[in-house]
């Protein structure tokens, strides 16, 4: 556990952040006594409880002492020897940053330091809010945010909290540091300094990391800034307040406003596929119940009920005739109802032509029983 004190002037830092603000969000935060699930809180640092896992100590915590106690610095190692492992003690490297929003970036990079030798004791150091503001520009998350942030990360061994931005002798023989572990890209300090590592990488302390292209603080600071009324509106609708989010009063009116026409084009959506599926469903219902009344095997059992009334109609012979054609086969195919239907076109011909030949005989017959009519002379 640490105590808030100002850096020492050999470089010797403790963590050093805005008391007033972390007790604002202390007071702001959820306990169990409100009838909600119980967490842990952001301060407190005691995790003596938790006996299986527990984040790396700070540089000032009993651990790190004894770490640091049981260092032979007079051994001193050179690049060459931790490359071939060999070493009587572990190798102490040195990384350090802002890690503000720390993202897989930050956590690649710790990786890299961690395996650029056999048997690395990695102590990174984390500038604080102050220090970073003055140096480089505003962070989003408060120094014991990003202190907590890196001790939690699997690679770290130790945090060096409020960090120096310039590395002096003092620093490096304090924490007995053998390499300090960053990109290789010139990174500028205060009173004109072209790199704040160029001593480092003259004396062979220097070994380089590589960064993770495509993610960084910056990128993701501006992806926020490009859709920033899209994450008013969420927090908003998340029970944000205007003043939490620095929103003017007709700003939030219209964000919210903006919401709301959201929620009824999202309302209106799901009932159009809700009507959707049910129209569907429906139709579904309605084809199979026209099938099963007028469906192919529902039209024959219709045509074989009707057969005899059509039959009744016609002559005994006729009769007959067409019932050859059309008890063949009761359960043929489409195809052979379609004969069965030129075939009884064909009767009525036949019964046609036979009605025709009997009116011509009872015709002849008539004629035969009358007088014949003589030629006279005039």
């Amino acid at each position: 556990m640490f105590e808030p004190e100002s850096p020492t002037t050999s470089g010797r830092s403790t963590p050093f952040h805005d008391f007033e603000t972390d007790q604002q969000l202390e007071d702001n935060s959820t306990d169990s006594e409100s009838g909600q699930c119980p967490v842990l809180s952001l301060y407190d640092l005691n995790f003596e409880k938790y006996p299986f896992m527990k984040p790396c100590p700070y540089d000032n915590d009993v651990q790190a002492l004894d770490e640091l106690e049981a260092c032979d610095y007079t051994q001193r190692i050179t690049y060459e020897m931790a490359c071939a492992g060999q070493t009587k003690r572990r190798v102490r490297i040195y990384a350090d940053g802002i890690y503000d929003l720390f993202h897989q970036g930050h956590a690649r990079q710790l990786m890299q330091t961690k395996n650029l030798f056999p048997n690395v004791y990695l102590l990174v150091g984390v500038c604080s809010t102050e220090l970073t503001l003055k140096m480089k520009g505003r962070t989003v998350m408060n120094g014991l945010e990003r202190y907590e942030a890196v001790r939690h990360c699997r690679y770290v061994d130790e945090v060096v909290a409020n960090a120096p931005w310039t590395l002096t002798d003092e620093f490096l023989n304090e924490h007995k540091i053998d390499f300090v572990a960053h990109d290789d890209i010139p990174y500028g300090g205060a009173g004109g300094v072209g790199d704040i590592y160029a001593h480092l990488k003259e004396r062979g302390m220097f070994v380089a990391t590589e960064r993770t292209p495509g993610v960084s603080t910056s990128d993701i600071v501006a992806r926020i800034v490009k859709d920033y009324d899209l994450f008013v509106r969420r927090n908003l609708a998340r029970g944000y307040t205007a003043k939490e989010l620095n929103v003017s009063f007709l700003s939030e009116k219209k964000f919210r406003l903006q919401n709301k026409m959201d929620e009824l084009k999202d309302r209106g959506r799901r009932v159009k596929v809700d009507l959707q599926a049910r129209w569907e469903a429906k139709s579904r219902d309605l084809i199979k119940a026209f099938l099963q009344a007028f469906g192919r095997e529902r039209l024959f059992s219709i045509w074989r009920e009707s057969k005899g009334k059509i039959m009744s109609t016609w002559g005994s012979n006729t009769s007959l005739a067409a019932e050859s054609f059309f008890d063949s086969d009761q359960d043929d195919s489409e195809d052979e109802y379609m004969d069965a239907m030129s075939a009884s076109d064909s009767v009525l011909e036949a019964a046609r032509v036979h009605a025709a030949a009997a009116e011509n005989a009872n015709n002849l017959s008539r004629s035969s029983s009358s007088p014949e009519v003589g030629s006279g002379n005039f």
